[in-house]
Formats: structure tokens, sequence, C-alpha cells
């Protein structure tokens, strides 16, 4: 049974690995991420996103990093999701689909008008993902992104 909630600072060292093993996927270096800045990124006293992590007793299968971004249509918000995640020995067992699930939830209840994400192109499973979920791709906005 897969259970969905916030991360809490107890959770930081797992989300460190985790966070390795999402550059592992992408072909970085798997190390775990720096503690102390996950720490500061997500319980500090500005907090910079949100992450929701899938549980099995306490085995965590997988996680969902989100933000809010404002304007969305008119004055809306909405749910920015920046990383979504599910451990390879989880997959295929409903356990994005129950973060997803999680997720449209939060942003119904924070009044939130849409949830919205970008996905790589080169990540076929997780373009099927999506497909399955009954998400059709959006081509109105082209991505850019520039180093500070």
């Amino acid at each position: 049974m897969v259970e969905i909630s916030p991360a809490t600072a107890a959770d930081t060292e797992v989300i460190s690995v985790i966070l390795g093993e999402i550059e592992g996927y992408y072909g970085g270096d798997p190390a775990p991420a720096n503690e102390q800045q996950i720490g500061t990124a997500l319980f500090g006293p500005r907090p910079h996103a949100t992450v929701l992590l899938a549980r099995n007793g306490d085995e965590i299968l997988g996680m969902a990093s989100y933000t809010y971004l404002w304007p969305a249509a008119g004055a809306d918000s909405s749910l920015y999701l920046k990383e979504l995640y599910v451990r390879t020995g989880a997959r295929r067992r409903g356990v994005a689909r129950a973060l997803m699930d999680a997720l449209k939830g939060i942003a119904a209840e924070t009044g939130c008008s849409r949830v919205e994400w970008t996905a790589d192109i080169d990540n076929p499973p997780a373009l099927a993902l999506y497909e399955a979920l009954g998400v059709a791709q959006h081509d109105g906005k082209v991505f850019y992104r520039v180093t500070v």
C-alpha cells in the first residue's frame, strides 16, 4: 500500500539519496546530494519547495517536489511539479499515479487552477506515464534556462 505524505526534516537523508539517484538516472554523479542544502531549501525560514514522499511502511518508494507559481491564468495560482521520481524497485506499481493524484488534490485544496510541469523529450517512460494519465502535451510554451 502506498501512503503519500509531506517530507519532514527527518527525511533529509533519504531525500539526499533520492536526489543522487535522480542525478544518476540522467547520467550525472549518483552521489547523495548535500543534506545542508536540502535542509535549507525545504525546511529553512523561506522554503523553496515542498516534497511529498511515497511510502510503504518505512520504505521510501518515490518523491514529488513542487512549488507554486503566480500568476497562472489571470490572478490564479498553479502548482508547479519540479520533480517526480519513483525508485527503480517501485516502478510500475502505481506510485507515480498516487503522487500525481496527491498533487492534484493539494492544488485543488490550495486554490490552484492547474498543475504544470515539464518532461524531458528523451525520457520515454515519463512521457508514457503522462500519456497513460490522460494528460496531453501542451505545445504553447518554449522552455528557457539561464545560468546565474
